[in-house]
């Protein structure tokens, strides 16, 4: 590095930069490292409760930004990129205000940590702590500006396209060791799509050295053979270099509509954050040298060995940046802190609610005619009546094509999804809007919220529920979060279909799951279980108009069944989340279900009748977050016994919530215990007569009929 250093300091060229931009790159450069070395002195004094420096990293920041167009091209975030952000246009205030948790900070309102940057005016997405998401959400936000540029009438519906936008999404070298990394890369080069990969390598993801992470220690050397992927490796901390090496990347990225990687070698002066000390993994001679690589060492000389300032101009620009940060450090610190009224808002949206009579046309559909129609032909016909309202409705998913190679669509049927919910939108509508996508469900959840945000509105399908958890971090940690942690400036509508449910012989373990619990205890998502042909025709018209992320479940057992057809009810049918259905009028119990299980209810209050001249009552929740509370109190303070019956496991399932409600509000009501009729606490297996053993059937729930009425 000794030789390197030199060779810079001694250089006349300095890249075509004028000498006022590279005293604006080490003006900002030099702001950024203030802003860490107050945020450091403030987390001293207790006066903020979280610092991560972006020292070390400065140089590569602004140089990305200096070839980018703030307000068009797009920004997926590293914490490290505080110059970068900077340079784009925030202000030290800014990032004072999410240090402190200020109710005034624009990124997040006192929601994240400070460095999670979030700027809707600058179109920065709003950065999460989980590491390696945003690559895919940068690669869907591409994917969302050739669609724009090519499918017609897309352009005026949404905000902030140019032909030439390009997307960067930066990280650090630890994060390559994720999955969705490779995934992202994958795709960006498959489609060709100018998204910008800057890996921003400190050596270092907190104590674990990049030999450990990195097979070679070099991630340029492993992703070297990616085809169509240009890629350029720099000394990050070297302005010149940072700058060069930016410049060719974001340039053949707009220019050819073609992904780039930026390989860009950094230095971490400091810990991971102040929650760690690196004296613990680091060895004195080790830190000693990387102080000799510090940006603004290297920058502020490289300024005076040519001439652009002296020491006495640099050491008044130290001082006017000073005095500037600390303003704006005390600024911020007299700021309102965020109000603890506010910690529910911006969980869903405050301009479209799917629970209020503006969705809810449910008394009025418009039958065309009186033939009866499957699951999946009602589901098909409102995504292909919802496509032809909405230009900016994609569908994508694992095998939802009719076929993926355009020559064979007009000789073949068309696949349109494994139970054929999807089948002909490839043909109707085209290759831009209906397509396949890898085997890769955080690939899709990942390109569905890339493309939400930018202001498509993606219908995507996780082909079983069994294999929805690789996906779980963009589900959970990232879509149902992104409106809620960016104080609501960023949302992403997107619907998430797929199957789940036993029922079909021959399921066992990864055919049959359900397990809805686990999403409804995910603050900022919907979830529908629609149990008959036109309430899944109704909520999922719902689910997609929506503003909110939904995830759709659809009963595999439920598809094609002739019980629960229904008439196609017209292109503006809509059924509001949790408003219930009451399926059977009855005064002596309360059966409160969903799914496949509405249709056992019902049969085993039947049998109930015919032969215990027991009337029960059946409830169908139809969505179980929200489930309708109104709906089962006025059953419950009717009959005053309930039974909560659910295909999911017993223990820990949906009815646990229902009942443990049930119990804390209705409780005067009540003339015996809760019941519960569920799964066995165990995975759905093969053989046929152990299956039906452990998932609930008529008769269970008929036993518990009859047992609660003789309590």
């Amino acid at each position: 590095m000794a030789t390197q250093e030199k060779e810079i300091l001694q250089a006349d060229d300095l890249a075509g930069l004028s000498h006022e931009q590279l005293l604006r790159f080490y003006r900002t450069m030099l702001t950024s490292r203030k802003i860490d070395e107050r945020e450091i002195s403030l987390r001293k004094q207790n006066k903020t409760f979280f610092q991560i420096s972006s020292a070390g990293h400065e140089a590569i920041g602004v140089a990305i930004a200096e070839h980018c167009r703030p307000g068009s091209d797009w920004f997926f975030t590293h914490y490290r990129d505080r110059s970068l952000v900077l340079a784009l246009g925030q202000t030290p205030l800014d990032h004072f205000l999410a240090a402190v948790g200020s109710g005034a900070d624009p990124a997040t309102g006192g929601r994240q940590m400070p460095c999670h940057f979030s700027d809707v005016r600058l179109n920065i997405a709003s950065t999460s702590s989980v590491v390696a998401t945003q690559f895919l959400q940068a690669v869907g936000a591409a994917e969302a500006d050739t669609k724009i540029s090519r499918v017609p009438g897309l352009r005026d519906l949404v905000h902030s396209f140019d032909e030439n936008q390009i997307v960067v999404v930066c990280g650090g070298e630890g994060q390559t060791s994720e999955g969705e990394f490779w995934e992202a890369l994958n795709t960006a080069c498959n489609l060709s799509l100018p998204v910008v990969f800057v890996i921003e390598d400190n050596e270092y993801a907190i104590s674990v050295p990049v030999e450990v992470q990195t097979a070679g220690g070099n991630i340029s050397q492993l992703v070297s053979g990616f085809p169509n992927l240009y890629m350029v490796e720099c000394d990050g901390t070297d302005i010149i270099d940072a700058y060069r090496a930016a410049g060719s990347a974001i340039t053949h990225a707009r220019e050819q509509r073609a992904p780039a990687f930026i390989h860009a070698h950094c230095t971490r002066p400091h810990s991971h954050s102040m929650s760690d000390d690196e004296r613990a993994y680091r060895t004195e001679k080790e830190r000693a040298a990387q102080e000799l690589r510090d940006p603004l060492t290297r920058t502020s000389a490289l300024l005076l060995e040519s001439q652009v300032a002296t020491e006495e101009e640099l050491e008044g620009l130290e001082l006017e940046i000073s005095a500037e940060v600390a303003s704006a450090a005390d600024e911020a610190l007299a700021s309102p802190q965020a109000a603890p009224d506010t910690a529910m808002r911006h969980l869903f949206s405050e301009d479209s609610d799917p629970t209020s009579s503006d969705f809810d046309t449910e008394s009025n559909p418009q039958y065309g005619d009186d033939n009866l129609l499957t699951m999946v032909d009602l589901l098909n016909a409102c995504i292909k009546s919802e496509m032809e309202r909405d230009p900016r409705i994609t569908v994508f998913g694992q095998d939802i094509a009719d076929a993926s190679r355009e020559e064979a669509l007009s000789e073949v049927k068309g696949k349109g999804g494994v139970f054929k919910v999807t089948h002909g939108l490839q043909k109707h509508f085209g290759s831009e809007r209906v397509y396949n996508t890898p085997l890769a469900e955080a690939n899709i959840i990942g390109r569905g919220i890339g493309q939400a945000l930018r202001g498509l509105r993606p219908v995507v399908e996780i082909q079983f529920f069994d294999y929805i958890w690789p996906a779980m971090n963009q589900l959970r940690n990232e879509l149902a979060t992104i409106r809620y942690r960016s104080n609501g400036t960023f949302s992403a509508p997107l619907v998430v279909r797929t199957t789940y449910g036993g029922y079909l012989k021959g399921g066992a373990i990864y055919h049959s799951q359900t397990g809805e619990t686990l999403f409804t205890h995910t603050p900022g998502l919907y979830v529908c279980m629609p149990a008959t042909a036109e309430d899944a025709n109704g909520l999922l018209r719902t689910a997609i108009r929506c503003d909110d992320p939904v995830l759709f479940l659809e009963h595999k057992h439920l598809y094609r069944q002739v019980y629960n057809k229904g008439r196609n009810p017209g292109p503006d049918f809509m059924i509001p989340f949790g408003k219930a259905k009451v399926r059977r009028e009855g005064t002596d119990i309360t059966i409160v279900t969903c799914g496949a299980l509405v249709k056992r209810s019902l049969d085993a209050a039947s049998i109930a009748s015919n032969e215990h001249s027991i009337e029960a009552e059946v409830i169908d929740l139809r969505t179980v977050q929200p489930f309708d509370m109104d709906c089962i109190a006025e059953s419950v303070k009717k009959t005053s016994k309930v039974v909560i019956v659910h295909e999911d496991s017993l223990s820990w399932g949906i009815g646990s919530e229902i009942a443990a409600r049930i119990a804390d509000e209705l409780f005067p009501w009540l003339d015996g215990p809760v019941k519960r009729v569920a799964s066995m606490d165990t995975w759905v297996a093969y053989a046929p007569q152990v299956e039906a053993a452990i998932l609930p059937q008529v008769t269970d729930v008929v036993d518990a009929i009859v047992e609660l009425y003789e309590y």
